[in-house]
């Protein structure tokens, strides 16, 4: 996905939404946010420009723009609602999300939430407003079966008029995928023409009932691996809490590098493969994009 250049570093918050317009600029970029993690899996700040190289399709590409400081987010949080997130699994993500969005992400990032069981719901738009999440959290009642890619899908036109520079879904789940139209596949197709890491928590809970589907982690990989994400598992719902925390010190640790692609808008397939030298590191990066 091509977008628009970012404030440099040391540019000054950005303003309420009520102040802002969708990201936009007469510079077009391919944009990839990557994370960088080292030989035992800790996440490593701080490195400049000159560490990090980017290949489209193998050929190296010049870095035009970069910012190693935190860039303001918008975060989608999906979160499953079928009949099986009945009791303590809901009430604890419900605490869980609140947490997230309210105490680990950065004043000047925006959020919405989605819920769903069988078909989407979207509980808020962008917001940053605390009693208009728990309202809308307080509302639900877990019924129905799961959708997972029909949310994912659901979610990626409100994450295209986001104000923010970076883009992340989050999805809570405790089920597979049972309900959805939409296709592995074609899910897949675009999210290659978005800029958005996703991200997975599936619970797979020990109190989990006999006719209620368990969680596809590999399936849930296929989601959240191309996009630059991950997907972790965790074994009942006092575990949210933790996995929401390591999600968050992620999206407070990475880098945000552009690029001036030689194939713009050409609606063909292009790899993306992002190095960072002078340590054991390890990027993790949208494996490519459709100009």
């Amino acid at each position: 996905m091509v977008l628009a250049a970012w404030a440099t570093a040391g540019a000054a918050q950005p303003p309420d939404r009520s102040q802002t317009t969708p990201f936009r600029s007469s510079i077009e970029l391919t944009v990839v946010t990557a994370t960088v993690r080292d030989g035992n899996g800790r996440l490593v700040q701080g490195l400049p420009r000159t560490a990090f190289e980017v290949y489209e399709d193998g050929e190296r590409q010049a870095i035009t723009q970069f910012t190693n400081e935190r860039v303001p987010l918008g975060l989608g949080l999906l979160l499953d609602i079928s009949e099986s997130m009945f009791g303590e699994r809901i009430r604890a993500a419900r605490a869980a999300v609140e947490r997230f969005l309210f105490d680990l992400l950065a004043p000047s990032d925006e959020f919405f939430v989605l819920a769903f069981n069988h078909e989407p719901h979207i509980l808020t738009g962008w917001t940053r407003t605390p009693p208009v999440v728990r309202e809308a959290l307080d509302r639900v009642r877990p019924f129905g079966g799961t959708a997972i890619y029909d949310a994912v899908m659901g979610a990626l036109p409100l994450v295209r008029s986001r104000s923010r520079e970076r883009a992340a879904l989050v999805v809570i789940s405790d089920g597979a995928d049972t309900a959805s139209d939409t296709t592995l596949r074609g899910l897949g197709s675009a999210l290659l023409r978005s800029d958005t890491f996703v991200y997975a928590i599936a619970i797979d809970a020990p109190d989990r009932q006999p006719n209620h589907t368990v969680v596809n982690p590999e399936t849930l990989s296929e989601i959240t691996g191309q996009s630059g994400g991950y997907t972790e598992i965790v074994h009942g719902p006092d575990d949210l809490d933790a996995a929401t925390a390591r999600i968050a010190e992620e999206l407070n640790s990475q880098y945000v590098i552009g690029y001036s692609s030689p194939h713009p808008g050409d609606g063909r397939y292009h790899s993306i493969r992002v190095r960072a030298a002078g340590g054991d590191y390890h990027v993790r990066a949208r494996n490519g994009y459709v100009a």
